[in-house]
């Protein structure tokens, strides 16, 4: 790119400063004119500085789908940065990413490659472009009980079965930080002549040290859609999708990130994504060392604890889908206290003052970034520490781990499904209906169900369970779960087709 930019520079960040403290009437939106038509309780909790940043498009702070001045400038550094050919901000998450990433692949009927545990973006992506889904079986730890990535074996053998797939899609790192082979899936999909899609959500800071797993990008993806917000310092909802190579039509990638974006973006995540990656592009390395030497110094910690059991390097290659591990992602088994990751999750909350960001039925996960501090450290130690030495719950210790179980039979398209006619039906006499409803634990967001799957006893018997547990179960039309929709026939409709 032009060097009359560098990365120490901020182009789109340092023009909406300059905006923000110019003197002049605003006869455009937002309504709130630089906060002095805002409520008093917004303006008391945000700042009047946030407020007078929160800008429209105005001519001198560019246009996200037509980016000619310093959102192309910022968006540029990036891709610089990050290692791509090019990068766009997104204003909508990674999940707007995840969605026109797969719409401009899989549009009208294109067949999909990929792991049935995807992030339910994936699912959105699948319904709105009408793509047909070729699921593979995710790769499960039975010593660890947590799934991880694809693994090159499933992708190899999905790529036989179905050699007219139009790209295959793949999550990695897993929430739990554990990365796959990346590059031997990136090959088999060339040799096929089609693009790697990856949900790289937690692992935007991956490129900036080399004690971390190589990118996505770095392995050969086409594309790679990053969570700037969940690991780097941008603010919450705003993201990166990255490009490289000739594989991706990015005239369909264009339409898309303009169909599933708000016409109205919002400047100050725009703005955040220039500073964090400014931030990581002239600090990185070394805010990353210092992270991932807080992480190892917890690890240590964590193992002088009784009862508990942290995730490490050293359990890499026991499957096919673990061969790397992000040092700054934590994951505790907290099976031997006899109570669940969510009663774990409780105490520390609740009661400790340590907030962690995923429990599941047997872990807790937890995120250590350059905002953590060694005072954190400190107090997580403790706070686990003191999680020792509570009482275990008989009824907790008598509810066998099981994993999150997965159908894998789909009857219809995800868009056919939700399109379909649909009843409710009690839960428990669902068995063998095709859902209509998107059923999925959150966090981490992976669907148990889909729209288009055959509902198994084994899918029922895991969602009553994580709910006996103390998760919560989000999609379904009933937020109990008492009920859930399913698809219905008449004489009229077509049968469903299985095994698609």
């Amino acid at each position: 790119m032009s060097r009359l930019f560098h990365q120490c520079d901020t182009p789109l960040l340092s023009m909406l400063h300059q905006w923000a403290n110019r003197d002049y009437v605003p006869f455009h939106t937002p309504g709130h004119k630089q906060g002095r038509g805002a409520s008093l309780p917004l303006l008391d909790c945000l700042g009047l500085r946030a407020l007078q940043s929160d800008l429209p498009e105005l001519p001198e702070l560019d246009n996200l789908f037509a980016p000619q001045g310093v959102i192309w400038q910022a968006q540029k550094l990036a891709a610089e940065a990050f290692g791509a050919e090019n990068s766009y901000f997104l204003t909508n998450g990674s999940t707007s990413g995840v969605v026109a990433a797969l719409w401009s692949v899989g549009a009208n009927g294109g067949k999909v490659i990929l792991p049935r545990n995807v992030h339910q973006s994936a699912i959105s992506g699948l319904i709105l472009s009408g793509a047909i889904p070729i699921f593979m079986s995710p790769d499960y730890d039975e010593r660890l009980g947590l799934f991880h990535g694809a693994t090159s074996e499933g992708v190899a053998a999905a790529l036989q079965s179905h050699p007219d797939a139009q790209a295959v899609f793949i999550v990695s790192p897993s929430y739990f930080g554990v990365v796959g082979d990346v590059g031997a899936i990136a090959t088999l999909a060339h040799q096929h002549q089609i693009p790697l899609l990856v949900d790289e959500a937690h692992g935007a800071h991956f490129v900036f040290h080399p004690q971390l797993p190589p990118s996505a990008l770095q392995s050969g993806a086409d594309v790679s859609v990053q969570s700037t917000h969940k690991t780097l310092s941008a603010l919450t909802q705003a993201a990166m999708l990255h490009v490289q190579g000739h594989r991706i039509k990015s005239d369909r990638l264009h339409q898309a990130l303009q169909m599933f974006q708000s016409s109205s973006p919002n400047y100050l995540l725009l703005a955040s994504l220039d500073g964090a990656r400014q931030q990581m592009a002239t600090v990185g390395h070394d805010l990353m060392h210092h992270t991932i030497s807080l992480a190892n110094s917890i690890r240590r910690g964590i193992t002088q604890l009784p009862k508990l059991r942290v995730l490490s390097v050293e359990d890499s290659g026991q499957t096919p889908g673990f061969v790397y591990l992000d040092p700054t992602r934590i994951t505790i088994d907290v099976g031997e206290l006899g109570i669940t990751g969510y009663e774990a999750d409780q105490q520390l909350h609740q009661r400790l003052g340590v907030t962690a960001e995923l429990a599941t039925h047997q872990h807790l996960t937890l995120i250590i970034t350059p905002g953590t501090t060694p005072g954190d450290c400190v107090r997580l130690l403790d706070a686990l520490s003191e999680l020792t030495q509570v009482t275990p719950n008989l009824s907790s210790t008598l509810l066998t781990q099981i994993p999150l179980q997965f159908s894998l039979e789909l009857a219809l398209s995800p868009r056919e499904a939700v399109f379909s006619s649909h009843k409710s039906v009690p839960l428990a006499q669902a068995c063998n209906h095709i859902s209509a409803d998107l059923i999925c634990p959150y966090p981490p967001g992976i669907p148990a169900l889909i729209p288009g799957e055959v509902i198994t006893p084994e899918v029922i018997t895991g969602l009553q369970q994580i709910i006996a547990s103390g998760g919560w179960v989000t999609g379904g039309s009933d937020p109990s779960l008492k009920t859930m929709r399913v698809v219905q026939y008449d004489n009229s409709h077509r049968q469903p087709l299985r095994g698609i």
